[in-house]
């Protein structure tokens, strides 16, 4: 079975409060990017195996999030071996969610392949468990993620054309986190995407791109070429370090 697993974008993030779990509560919106996508293949094998091309990704390949997809099926389910080819397109490591995205496709091909009858809110409880934004790809439309980013509404936007830059730069999650203090903006993300796209400029944050810049000074003159090349939007894409801009065309 064949999926192409799209890339994301997070316009505006907010990080509201640190949870006793060691989590933090967010508010962001997730964006789907599907002109930007992995290429992820599934068919049943002699024994369970990954193979990965393009983009190089860290890690073991039996420590992807492909194969924790399917071992937690596998829990529930008598699954018989497979084999996943996945083609990386989307950078690792660059806010765009590229392994969440790659991880929830797969819990789709083995609930297709297999016949597993999974509703879509069991599917989503199973890709909460790999990721907080695992199960916003199920849905692939503009949606509001709360909670870790695994609480989900939809919130329709206009249709942009996406703009994605990915300089060689690395930023950390952890590293990111650690230098912010979670606060409860003035108001609310979804009030904010409420007006006219032209305005997010002034009002619409990344609470990451404060320090992650300040870190990386190349991040923001990107940013700002592409607010001079037209953009009616840009920002850093969760934590970094991948920078998008929005364009009406």
């Amino acid at each position: 079975m064949l999926l192409f697993p799209p890339a994301k974008i997070n316009i505006g993030l907010h990080v509201t409060a640190k949870r006793r779990d060691g989590f933090h509560e967010i508010e962001t919106l997730f964006y789907p990017v599907e002109s930007l996508h992995d290429v992820l293949e599934v068919m049943p094998a002699g024994r369970l195996a990954i193979r990965l091309s393009g983009l190089p990704v860290a890690g073991a390949p039996e420590d992807n999030l492909c194969m924790k997809a399917y071992r937690l099926l596998q829990a529930d389910f008598d699954l018989p071996p497979v084999t996943v080819y996945l083609h990386k397109v989307i950078p690792p490591g660059a806010g765009l969610g590229g392994g969440s995205s790659d991880a929830t496709a797969t819990l789709l091909a083995l609930n297709e392949l297999f016949s597993l009858q999974l509703s879509a809110g069991q599917l989503s409880c199973y890709a909460a468990q790999l990721g907080s934004d695992c199960a916003f790809f199920l849905h692939r439309k503009p949606m509001l993620a709360t909670g870790r980013g695994e609480v989900l509404t939809a919130l329709p936007l206009p249709s942009f054309r996406v703009v994605i830059e990915t300089p060689p730069v690395f930023s950390s999650t952890a590293e990111a986190y650690a230098a912010i203090t979670p606060r409860t903006p003035a108001l609310p993300l979804p009030s904010l995407l409420a007006q006219p796209a032209e305005q997010w400029k002034d009002t619409v944050v990344n609470d990451f791109e404060a320090p992650v810049f300040a870190r990386f000074p190349l991040l923001a003159q990107i940013k700002q070429r592409l607010y001079d090349d037209g953009a009616i939007y840009a920002a850093m894409s969760g934590s970094g370090a991948a920078i998008f801009g929005l364009f009406s065309h």
